[in-house]
């Protein structure tokens, strides 16, 4: 948030108003230092509210598509960056323009949402905030060129992040916490063999950070975390290049009777935006993501119209907002990853 002749009497007034204003402005940096609690101060791990985050999802929804360029688009934007300051977040607006695999110019926005700025150390918290522009795997063949609304495949994430905001406002600790929701992340060439065609935001963000690579420790990616039935296995770019962060996520989460989403078992391997981080940024990164259906793939409703409030379970979002909140919470009471594991 940081005298008994009149030059006497002067004098006197002079020291009493100084010494009045120096007692205001101590006044101030205490309360000041009561909002922010002191690095070694441990601070408890609060309760996650799924059906916070799950208003939060049916907002977004309620915008329509969100894909850029579009009206939606601008107004999801608009009161995202409106929630994060009513939660106490320095808020920036990363605009960027980006070309697709069709050629045409998308105008984008990253939105990053920081809490304690001024501290170092630092955790980065992802989810991509756009939808896709098609229903290309929907059953009806009218219905493929229509955009989605993706309650789950955007807006699950965002909602977990945005009520994990809340939570960091009202109990505040001494670690700094950055939130980053990527932006044209979905309007990819599904089928086709270009893997750069996805994750446009954080490709941008990777060459573009907003802070410097040595004081990020580690990030974690939500991505489609909010379905019934939702399975999170290891996905495998973050077990090669995220390996002792993943596996400690997944561990805590057996340890918190988590294990029935988190399944302790290698999944398959995404082209998400914790690709291109951790390509571009070099910071460990995972992904959670669900992969319930055959041969680690998604879930029925994925890119189709399917994609909206219908599929989305608070339970789900629940398991996986509580460990995230947990994550932070024992990371910020030294009690997670050591500086020798990131």
């Amino acid at each position: 948030m940081k005298y008994y002749s009149s030059k006497t009497i002067f004098y006197i007034i002079f020291v009493a108003l100084f010494f009045t204003a120096c007692e205001n402005d101590n006044a101030d940096n205490d309360k000041d230092k009561m909002l922010v609690p002191q690095e070694n101060t441990k601070v408890r791990i609060p309760k996650f509210d799924g059906n916070a985050a799950k208003e939060f999802i049916a907002k977004q929804v309620s915008f329509g598509p969100r894909v850029p360029n579009s009206e939606g688009h601008k107004k999801c934007k608009d009161w995202l960056v409106s929630q994060f300051k009513s939660f106490g977040a320095e808020v920036i607006e990363q605009n960027f323009t980006a070309t697709t695999y069709n050629n045409l110019k998308l105008n984008a926005t990253n939105i990053i949402a920081r809490y304690n700025p001024n501290v170092k150390e630092r955790i980065i918290l992802g989810a991509h905030w756009d939808t896709r522009p098609f229903a290309d795997k929907d059953p009806d063949p009218l219905r493929q060129s229509d955009p989605i609304l993706g309650a789950d495949d955007a807006g699950s994430g965002v909602g977990v992040l945005l009520e994990i905001a809340k939570l960091l406002q009202k109990n505040p600790i001494p670690m700094g916490v950055d939130i980053v929701l990527f932006d044209a992340e979905d309007y990819g060439d599904d089928g086709g063999d270009n893997a750069e065609s996805w994750g446009l935001g954080s490709q941008y963000w990777g060459k573009n950070p907003h802070l410097k690579r040595e004081n990020a420790l580690y990030g974690i990616l939500l991505d489609m975390v909010g379905a019934k039935d939702a399975k999170f296995y290891k996905e495998g770019y973050s077990i090669s290049n995220a390996g002792p962060l993943t596996n400690k996520i997944w561990k805590l989460a057996e340890s918190m009777k988590k294990d029935d989403f988190f399944i302790d078992e290698p999944g398959g391997i995404i082209t998400d935006d914790h690709y291109f981080v951790m390509k571009n940024f070099r910071m460990p990164m995972t992904d959670i993501i669900s992969m319930p259906a055959e041969n680690f793939g998604f879930g029925s409703y994925h890119h189709t119209h399917a994609d909206n409030m219908d599929v989305i379970d608070v339970k789900t979002l629940e398991a996986v907002g509580q460990v995230i909140t947990a994550v932070i919470y024992k990371q910020s009471n030294k009690e997670f990853l050591k500086e020798n594991e990131y």
